[in-house]
C-alpha cells in the first residue's frame, strides 16, 4: 500500500468560489482507475503543538501499490487538476510511504 499524502496552502487572496473550485477539482481525482481510496480534508480544531494546522487542504490518496502511484502521477485528471489549480497555492508539501 502506497499512501500519498499533499498539503496545500492556498494562496491568502483566495476567494470562496475559487477555494470551492479546488475542492471539488480535487475530488475529481476520485476517478483515477488506481485511486482505491481519497480523502480530502481541512485542518482539524485541534490546538496542540505538535499539530500544523496552516495549511488550507489535504488530499490523501491510497494506492496498491507503486505502480498504481505512477499512474496516477501521469493520468490525465491528475494533471488537469494540476494545469487548472496550480495558480491556486503558494505552497505544496507531499509525504509518500509504504
Amino acid at each position: 500500500m502506497i499512501a500519498h499524502h499533499v498539503l496545500f496552502w492556498l494562496k491568502a487572496d483566495a476567494t470562496p468560489e475559487q477555494k470551492q473550485a479546488f475542492h471539488d477539482s480535487l475530488q475529481t481525482l476520485e476517478g483515477v482507475e488506481t485511486v482505491k481510496n481519497l480523502h480530502i480534508g481541512t485542518p482539524a480544531p485541534i490546538e496542540r503543538a505538535v499539530v500544523d494546522t496552516t495549511y488550507t487542504y489535504s488530499l490523501l490518496v491510497f494506492f496498491d501499490d507503486m505502480a498504481g502511484h505512477d499512474v496516477y502521477q501521469g493520468h490525465e485528471l491528475h494533471l488537469a487538476f494540476l494545469d487548472g489549480f496550480r495558480q491556486y497555492f503558494d505552497k505544496v508539501v507531499i509525504y509518500d510511504a509504504q
